[in-house]
């Protein structure tokens, strides 16, 4: 593995954890939105990472050091989630309530989306740490022959 291969995993990381950022301010953003353009409430979004592949000629010149350490991190997938459940709060007054009174908010928790944009935060900083320590070990390297 090269210290550009190197560079390029933990800026997907970074790139991937500023996507999630971005998805959960979004999921914040919309905690009391009971209608979008279709004229449903706003779902909770979640993303699907999964480990990025090599090209097949980088895989076959790497060979198998860099099957072995990986390629870095992508989003493959933002999706809606479906398996946590809408809340349903009692307010025949509002103009989205049904005919019971009840009106459907989002699935979006506050406080677990402030969890998972500190989780977020933290692995964002990890990466940055790994990417200064690699730029510093290649800096390092260039001063050997002073």
């Amino acid at each position: 593995m090269s210290v550009i291969d190197a560079m390029n995993i933990s800026a997907s990381g970074m790139t991937a954890q500023r996507l999630r950022m971005d998805i959960i301010s979004q999921n914040i953003a919309n905690v009391n939105t009971t209608r979008d353009e279709n004229g449903n409430p706003y779902r909770r979004k979640i993303l699907v990472f999964e480990e990025r592949q090599q090209t097949p000629f980088a895989q076959i010149l790497g060979g198998k050091i860099s099957q072995a350490a990986g390629s870095g991190v992508k989003v493959t997938e933002i999706k809606e989630d479906t398996k946590t459940a809408m809340n349903k709060v009692y307010d025949p007054s509002h103009p989205d309530a049904d005919e019971n009174g009840y009106v459907t908010y989002p699935n979006v928790n506050t406080v677990t989306e402030m969890a998972n944009m500190i989780d977020a935060s933290r692995a964002y900083e990890a990466n940055v740490t790994a990417f200064n320590s690699i730029k510093s070990m290649a800096l390092k390297g260039l001063e050997v022959g002073k």
